[in-house]
C-alpha cells in the first residue's frame, strides 16, 4: 500500500497539470537545456480569414520559444486540462480579442483540438484562449509549461465533435518555416515603439495647433469688443458751438 505522503504528492502533481498547460513530455531533461532558447520549427496555417496568421510549434521545445516570443496582440489557444500545441492567432491591427469572428474562433479551436493527442480522441472537448500577454511562466514550470496571470481573461468555449473538412482544408496550408523569433519580436517591439512616438508627437502637435487656434479666437473677439473710450464724445465736450449750429 502507498503511504498517505505519496497519495498527497500524486494528487498535488495532478492538480498541477490541471492548472497548467504543456505539451507532450518525452525527453530527457539534458535534451531540454541542450535545446532550451534555440529557434526551432515552427508550423503557420491559414484560416478562413486568410489575413490572420496563425501559427504552432513543433513540440514543447518550439512552445516554450513561441511563449518567450509571442507578440502583444497574438491570441493562444489551447485545450482545456490536456497535453496540445500551443496555437496562436496574430490580431490585426486596431483588433481586439472580441473582434474574432465565429468562423475564426471555430478554426482556431479544431485546429487545436486536432493537435491533441488524447483531445484529438474526445467529443466534448474545452478549449481555452486568451492574450498571450496573459501567459504566466514561472521557474518552477516544465519546458512548454504556462498558467495564467489573470483566470479572469481566459475564455472558454466547447468543440462537440471533430470537423474534417475544416481541419483537413487547415492541414492542406500547413507550412514549416524556421524563424529567427526572438529577432522578429525585437524588431516588431522597436516598431511598436516608433509608433508610439510617432503618435505621441501627433497629439502634442495637434494640441499645441488646437491652443493657437483658441488664443487666436479669444484675441479676434476681444478686438470685436473692444471700444476705445478716447474716441467716445458728449454733448459737454463738443461744448456751446455745436449747439449752436442747429439753432
Amino acid at each position: 500500500r502507498r503511504s498517505k505522503s505519496v497519495v498527497r504528492w500524486a494528487r498535488g502533481q495532478a492538480k498541477l497539470k490541471g492548472s497548467r498547460y504543456c505539451a507532450n513530455e518525452n525527453a530527457s531533461h539534458t535534451a531540454q537545456l541542450a535545446r532550451a532558447g534555440a529557434t526551432g520549427m515552427v508550423f503557420f496555417f491559414t484560416i478562413c480569414d486568410s489575413e490572420y496568421v496563425v501559427y504552432m510549434g513543433k513540440d514543447k521545445y518550439e512552445n516554450e520559444e513561441l511563449i518567450k516570443h509571442s507578440w502583444p496582440e497574438d491570441v493562444w489557444f489551447h485545450v482545456d486540462k490536456l497535453s496540445s500545441a500551443h496555437v496562436y492567432l496574430r490580431l490585426r491591427k486596431g483588433e481586439s480579442i472580441e473582434d474574432l469572428s465565429k468562423d475564426v474562433i471555430d478554426d482556431l479551436a479544431q485546429l487545436t483540438k486536432h493537435n491533441s493527442i488524447e483531445g484529438n480522441k474526445r467529443n466534448n472537448v474545452g478549449v481555452v484562449y486568451t492574450m498571450a500577454s496573459n501567459l504566466k511562466k514561472t521557474g518552477d514550470m516544465e519546458v512548454g509549461q504556462v498558467s495564467f496571470k489573470d483566470t479572469k481573461q481566459v475564455r472558454h468555449l466547447k468543440v462537440d465533435t471533430r470537423k474534417n473538412e475544416t481541419v483537413n482544408r487547415l492541414n492542406r496550408t500547413k507550412q514549416e518555416r524556421h524563424p529567427d523569433l526572438m529577432a522578429e519580436k525585437d524588431e516588431h517591439l522597436k516598431e511598436l515603439a516608433r509608433a508610439a512616438r510617432n503618435d505621441a508627437a501627433d497629439r502634442r502637435r495637434k494640441e499645441i495647433e488646437e491652443q493657437e487656434a483658441r488664443a487666436k479666437e479669444k484675441a479676434e473677439r476681444n478686438y470685436d469688443n473692444l471700444m476705445d473710450v478716447d474716441l467716445l464724445t458728449t454733448n459737454k465736450d463738443i461744448g456751446q458751438d455745436y449747439e449752436d449750429d442747429f439753432m
